[in-house]
């Protein structure tokens, strides 16, 4: 089957998108040399800053989240693949204020090796930087291995827990434990129902029946192992929300933060009504959600399914949730 995706020349989706992006939200980002999205308001700041990198493909993430009250610097890569590690060392130079840089990467092959090359430029320059990776997918690797864990849509809130922090002038080494204590408690579990395709190649990047569905599906289309029959909405709920409780051992009367992440052609109809029963089985368990998002965060192209995120929160991290921000996709006034 012919792909029918409204683009150009595959070999220039990622700058027309960019050029796109940066155009339809100027007021608050702005593109550089290196494919970096950087917040307008970054010279500004006096605090601990934030970078991250990442593939292009997965709109609005990353740079869908650049700006004040979250990530000061995105750097782009191809669809589905890390940018250039001199890129990422430009861009931890131009963000740092003098009070460091928190550098953010989900726990992919190809972004690992690029986080390690960084960091390994960083020390020979000097540069005061500490790494984050975001590693939370429970589906390929049990907790106690959690370096083998995919990075999935976790990687939102934590952005958003870290840079309230540095806004409270805190100094980086403090900044990170914060944003840790979050990452360190937190699970997500992906399903699908249709995979996407890749949008430079119209390779479909994963494909199923129609009376199939597979819990543990990766970013990028890989399997997570548990395919099988279609189930409704509630069932789906049950058999997700119970793996993360279990994994993240949440018991009664603990705080939650939910998350549900569309990836890419599942309808806001739908996620609701997945929510409407996880909301119900935590309260059935006592747990009480205290934060909550609903919605497209981080997608696969037209990927049917979505993300299931939750994890483990106190009031200070509700405090750094509700705070404010100023982002294309995440705005926050403030409680």
């Amino acid at each position: 089957m012919k792909m029918k995706k409204f683009i150009n020349s595959p070999e220039k989706l990622t700058k027309e998108l960019l050029e796109g992006f940066a155009a339809a939200h100027r007021d608050l980002v702005t593109l550089k040399p290196g494919n970096m999205v950087v917040n307008n308001r970054l010279e500004k700041a006096d605090r601990v800053t934030i970078v991250t990198q990442g593939g292009a493909g997965h709109e609005p993430a990353l740079s869908g989240f650049v700006g004040e009250g979250m990530v000061d610097i995105s750097v782009v890569g191809d669809i589905f693949s890390a940018p250039g590690s001199k890129a990422c060392v430009d861009a931890i130079k131009l963000a740092d204020r003098g009070k460091g840089v928190l550098f953010v990467v989900l726990n992919h092959a190809g972004d690992m090796l690029v986080g390690d090359l960084v960091m390994k430029q960083a020390a020979k320059e000097g540069l005061r930087v500490v790494r984050l990776v975001t590693q939370e997918d429970v589906s390929n690797a049990p907790r106690e291995n959690g370096g083998d864990r995919r990075g999935l849509v976790g990687c939102v809130p934590t952005f958003k827990i870290a840079a309230a922090a540095a806004a409270e002038v805190k100094s980086l080494e403090e900044e990170a434990a914060v944003a840790r204590r979050f990452a360190d408690n937190m699970a997500t579990l992906a399903v699908a129902v249709r995979g996407a395709t890749h949008p430079s190649t119209g390779i479909m990047l994963d494909d199923m029946g129609d009376d199939e569905m597979e819990v543990g599906m990766g970013q990028h289309g890989e399997g997570g192992g548990g395919r099988q029959p279609m189930k409704s909405a509630d069932e789906t709920a049950e058999i997700m929300l119970n793996i993360l409780l279990a994994d993240l051992s949440i018991r009664a009367e603990e705080k939650a933060m939910l998350i549900l992440n569309g990836a890419g052609a599942t309808t806001l109809m739908e996620l609701f009504i997945i929510y409407r029963r996880c909301e119900q089985l935590l309260k059935a368990k006592r747990v009480e959600i205290t934060a909550t998002y609903v919605g497209e965060l981080l997608t696969v192209q037209e990927q049917a399914g979505f993300q299931m995120f939750l994890a483990r929160m106190d009031d200070e991290l509700l405090r750094y949730w509700n705070a404010p921000c100023n982002t294309p996709y995440l705005k926050k006034l403030g409680v």
